[in-house]
């Protein structure tokens, strides 16, 4: 019984401290684009689309030196 006498202060405290982290959160607008967070994810500035064309094959010499 006892044991509950330091339980339940530290899960109230635990309880505390994950409440105030989400309070952050919010108050920090972390949840205010969810869906062009999920978009840019997806997007990055490298992407391109492929192309199916062969690779040219190298020069033939001219001749001249």
């Amino acid at each position: 019984m006892t044991d509950f006498l330091f339980l339940i202060p530290i899960a109230l405290a635990l309880g505390a401290v994950g409440l105030g982290a989400f309070m952050w959160t919010l108050r920090n607008g972390q949840y205010d684009d969810l869906a062009g967070a999920a978009e840019r994810v997806l997007i990055s500035d490298h992407d391109h689309p492929a192309t199916n064309t062969p690779p040219r094959p190298p020069a033939p010499p001219s001749g001249h030196e």
